[in-house]
């Protein structure tokens, strides 16, 4: 991630929606995200389930303050209509954003854990670059939420039933799911504070991405 700033969402969507929801991120919603003023990039994941289908967007921001400004909150309360036919249907929606605190590494991953934490780790720096040492780890981001910021009302909010917050988030980013599930493992011993408060230790799979240098150029 290059900027300072993150916005991380979690959600849920029936399995007879699927293809409308997928055509809606990658044709018209992270289009519209990342081309606003303050977006760097979009990555979206595919939980590695079976039984749901359950997706982590990853958003990169120049600074937290894009969260609540002009250009972002413009959107978020003129959501287009396909914005409005999709936005109803998501469940366990959860969303924050805030500041990236330490990362480590370099490049991306294609297998993920995308980590809600309760408290942050009290040298988080030095837990990124220990797990990012780890084999077959590329990345790690640590980031705290801007509750602020997360909660300006706005119409999209108000589109959705339920939206969970979260304080912290946890990125480890690996080449596949044994050096991701190793890493796991390993925060266990050395960080068992984190681990523990964690909410989701699911397996997250890259399936889409847009740079805003791409995006642009329509």
């Amino acid at each position: 991630m290059r900027g300072s700033g993150f916005l991380a969402i979690w959600s849920d969507i029936e399995r007879k929606a699927l293809t409308d929801y997928r055509h809606w991120l990658t044709r018209e919603h992270t289009t519209e995200r990342v081309t606003t003023k303050g977006f760097i990039a979009s990555r979206v994941f595919r939980a590695d389930r079976p039984d749901l289908d359950r997706f982590f967007i990853l958003y990169e921001l120049e600074t937290p303050e894009v969260l609540d400004g002009p250009a972002y909150l413009a959107r978020l309360n003129a959501p287009t209509p396909w914005s409005q036919r999709i936005m109803p249907q998501l469940g366990n929606f959860i969303r924050g954003g805030g500041i990236i605190v330490a990362r480590a590494g370099r490049g991306e991953g294609s297998t993920i854990a995308a980590l809600r934490i309760e408290h942050l780790p009290e040298q988080p720096k030095r837990l990124a670059d220990a797990v990012v040492s780890l084999d077959g780890i590329a990345a790690v981001q640590i980031g705290a939420t801007d509750l602020a910021r997360t909660t300006v009302p706005t119409v999209e909010k108000g589109m959705r039933q339920q939206e969970g917050l979260f304080a912290g988030l946890f990125i480890i980013e690996a080449l596949d799911e044994i050096s991701l599930r190793g890493a796991l493992g390993k925060m266990a011993e050395i960080a068992p504070e984190v681990i523990q408060g964690a909410n989701d230790h699911e397996v997250y799979q890259g399936i889409f991405a847009l740079d805003a240098r791409i995006a642009n150029l329509d």
